[in-house]
């Protein structure tokens, strides 16, 4: 990959996304981890305003000193960039107790950790629309278009995704480009849903250069009769959740109503 080409690449789209949309910059929910600081601090090189915002429910301590060390870093070396903390863990549980906390746990977990990731989408709209900002997507191509690895309305509720088009690979090699902080680049990749260390590969059962390979097996049109052992293992695993969250990576489904019914 041509790297410092990608870069200007995107650095110039979103320059020219924002200047024709009449908007003054990109807000970016950052953390700690490597997808969130790449999309800052390819923001933060279009010169515009970049307003990163740390978001904590009950987070990590590890996640959350990532943060930081990455917005301290980025505000040193961006005189456009600044930053803002919202702790919605007691958004978070106030709204626990107006809702039904009833079925099996598993369930009520997820449902839950999908109730961070939006809470944290209404923040960042909340700035853009403060500041006319747009809100950056930090998911990359496995994850938006490959296991769909992210939540409705959630952290997939953008205006623009600068590294949509980028594996988990390319995503790092862009990374220590950008001179993104240690910490962050031998981190385990992990959504931080669930107020614990769990990794992302905890939770898919597959790590992501399994999950790159299966991805292009897929997109070359191999299926389950050409693997075994741990290949065929992993690329079950990419095509369930592939399938399962089909509806994510597809427009909403609309009603068409037949035109004779209209007239």
């Amino acid at each position: 990959m041509q790297i410092e080409n990608v870069v200007d690449y995107i650095v110039n789209w979103l320059k020219d996304y924002a200047t024709k949309s009449g908007m003054n910059g990109f807000v970016v929910g950052v953390s700690g981890g490597i997808d969130s600081a790449v999309t800052s601090t390819l923001c933060a090189k279009t010169g515009l305003k970049v307003l990163c915002v740390e978001m904590p429910i009950h987070q990590a301590s590890s996640h959350v000193t990532r943060a930081q060390e990455h917005m301290t870093q980025l505000k040193k070396r961006f005189s456009n960039v600044s930053t803002t903390k919202a702790d919605l863990t007691p958004v978070f549980e106030e709204f626990k107790t107006e809702v039904i906390l009833e079925g099996k746990q598993a369930t009520v977990d997820m449902a839950l950790a999908n109730t961070r990731a939006r809470l944290r989408m209404t923040t960042l709209y909340y700035y853009a629309g403060l500041y006319k900002m747009l809100v950056a997507g930090t998911g990359n191509k496995v994850e938006d278009f490959g296991v769909g690895f992210y939540t409705k309305y959630g952290d997939g509720g953008v205006d623009l995704s600068p590294i949509a088009d980028l594996v988990k690979s390319e995503v790092y090699q862009l990374g220590k480009y950008l001179d993104v902080p240690e910490s962050i680049m031998i981190a385990a990749p992990s959504d931080g849903l669930f107020g614990d260390a769990r990794s992302d590969e905890d939770q898919i059962g597959a790590s992501y250069p399994e999950l790159e390979w299966a991805m292009a097996m897929d997109e070359k049109g191999k299926t389950i009769a050409d693997f075994s052992g741990r290949e065929l293992e992993v690329f079950k695993i990419y095509k369930r959740f592939n399938t399962a969250n089909k509806h994510k990576m597809v427009p909403i489904p609309i009603c068409k109503i037949p035109n004779n019914f209209t007239q």
